[in-house]
């Protein structure tokens, strides 16, 4: 391979004093090896905390995709014929390498993302979690054994590998996303060329890392950073391509399925959604409210899965409303590596600016701000916004049908349970949804009526291993998670057996002579 080498020193990544007393330039891993870009051009990477450059990964080009792809191409072979115990224990391996690096791989997280350290150490036990988890159904994955209309025929059904899987990874949950696209694919007999968002690629370098370091055969895992126009492009066009798991928004998943077309790969899409979150007056109220803070402004309301509109019920709204606003108001914006910070700052620029616009948009449409709506003072650096909470606005307006993906959030209020399931139904999304009331009707109404992939019933998220996360509508296609996710990494195959001393059809030419 032409390129030059890329550096491989990632035990003395971000220790203290500061990843940022140095910037420093990161490889990608095609075949085993860490290379740097023939471009020799290089994408920074910004703290959204302090705003200063604190890593750079290549900006490949379509030539270096391609031969990350025909590395995993040629590897895909031998890993498939490795028994799946044996690949189990490099991904048991991954999942031990992550929890010893547990502080330092959190503080590169929150360095890159912004995320309290908090919550990003919750993800990278979710990561860990992850590896182990589907590195346990090693002697669980199943076909099927069925009989024959025939005599002395079987049916047998085989799950295989579909081949190489292109990972294409968002900023908002860089290294739990990473590990639950690349752990399904391995296990399966798979190997993976991956792309991380551009925002925060150093959370899958040092995944990959830890995955090298765990003695995985080169080529099994690759990984190439750059656009997603190009770099994206290329991995979801070429057709060594043989799965493309994405989670990203629905506008994006568009183009993949347009460009994936031509080659009918398979796809996993985990796209935008805007979760209803429906509180009625029968619900622990207090319990109620904690809970849609979090799945509001957690992650700074930077989440798939986040309540992006409350619906009340109206005998309660004049109750909760200012409940759940001064809960708001105490939420502690800031550094998000000190323990006492709530709500770190947004991913970049660009999307804290796309909140912004909401905001003023919902105002030109009659909304009122009661809280937030702007920068915090104070905060001389750092692309912060204030957690925001909008009344006074219609069901069709821009900002109850369209994904924030930031720490804002409108409030409504509704007459009647029915009411509710229909404004929650009245959107192009079904990620998820919540619903908080102790009647056991309107709980199996919730479940059956609410149409969307998941519902969080007097509780809220995050999604757990061994449940299904899938979307209705333009909020996806496939599944993650579960033994359902797993399953979308496998082909079947059916085999059909005869085992006659003298086989012997009745539908065999000549139809004029029969025994």
């Amino acid at each position: 391979m032409s390129h030059r080498r890329g550096d491989t020193s990632g035990d003395k990544y971000l220790k203290k004093p500061s990843l940022e007393s140095k910037v420093k330039s990161f490889g990608m891993y095609i075949d085993g090896e860490w290379v740097h870009s023939k471009t020799e051009e290089k994408i920074d990477v910004v703290n959204p905390t302090t705003e200063r450059v604190i890593g750079r990964v290549p900006r490949a080009n379509r030539e270096e995709v391609k031969e990350a792809l025909e590395a995993a191409r040629d590897a895909q072979p031998k890993w498939e014929d490795t028994p799946p115990i044996k690949r189990a224990s490099f991904l048991f391996k991954i999942a031990q390498l992550i929890r010893r690096d547990k502080e330092r791989l959190a503080e590169v997280l929150t360095a890159e993302q912004g995320k309290p350290l908090f919550e990003s150490r919750l993800e990278i036990e979710g990561s860990a979690e992850n590896f182990e988890y589907y590195a346990e159904f090693a002697r669980r994955i199943q076909g099927d054994v069925l009989p024959s209309d025939n005599p002395r025929q079987s049916i047998m059904i085989l799950k295989l590998p579909l081949g190489v899987v292109a990972s294409i990874t968002p900023w908002n949950f860089p290294s739990a996303m990473a590990a639950r696209k690349i752990a399904p694919a391995l296990i399966t007999g798979n190997t993976v060329v991956t792309k991380p968002s551009s925002n925060t690629p150093l959370s899958t370098v040092e995944l990959v890392r830890l995955a090298e370091k765990a003695g995985l055969p080169k080529g099994v895992l690759n990984m190439v950073t750059g656009s997603g126009e190009l770099v994206g492009d290329e991995l979801v066009s070429n057709k060594l391509t043989s799965l493309i798991t994405m989670t990203g928004s629905t506008e994006a998943g568009q183009k993949i399925m347009e460009r994936a077309s031509n080659h009918v790969a398979k796809l996993i899409l985990e796209l935008g959604g805007k979760a209803p979150f429906i509180v009625w007056n029968d619900a622990d109220l207090s319990w109620a409210l904690r809970c849609a803070i979090w799945a509001r402004f957690w992650n700074c309301g930077q989440t798939c899965i986040c309540s992006e509109r409350i619906y009340l019920d109206d005998k309660i709204k004049d109750r909760f409303l200012p409940a759940f606003v001064k809960m708001a108001r105490e939420l502690r914006i800031g550094d998000p590596t000190s323990g006492q910070t709530d709500l770190g700052p947004m991913v970049s620029e660009q999307e804290r600016e796309v909140s912004a616009r909401f905001v003023q948009q919902a105002r030109e449409e009659g909304g009122k701000v009661i809280i937030g709506g702007q920068e915090p003072r104070g905060q001389a650096r750092g692309w912060f916004y204030e957690p925001t909470i909008i009344q006074d606005v219609g069901q069709k307006s821009s900002l109850v049908q369209n994904e924030v993906f930031g720490p804002v959030v409108p409030v409504l209020s509704v007459d009647s349970f029915d009411r509710a399931i229909e404004y929650a139904n009245d959107s192009k999304y079904g990620l998820a949804s919540y619903v908080f009331t102790k009647d056991n009707t309107r709980v199996l109404k919730a479940m059956h009526l609410i149409k969307f992939g998941e519902c969080y019933i007097n509780q809220v998220g995050p999604e757990q291993l061994q449940g299904a996360h899938t979307g209705f509508r333009q909020s996806g296609l496939g599944a993650e998670g579960s033994k359902y996710g797993l399953e979308m990494y496998t082909q079947l195959k059916t085999c059909y057996v005869d085992w006659n001393d003298k086989p012997n059809l009745p539908y065999l030419f000549p139809y004029g002579r029969r025994e």
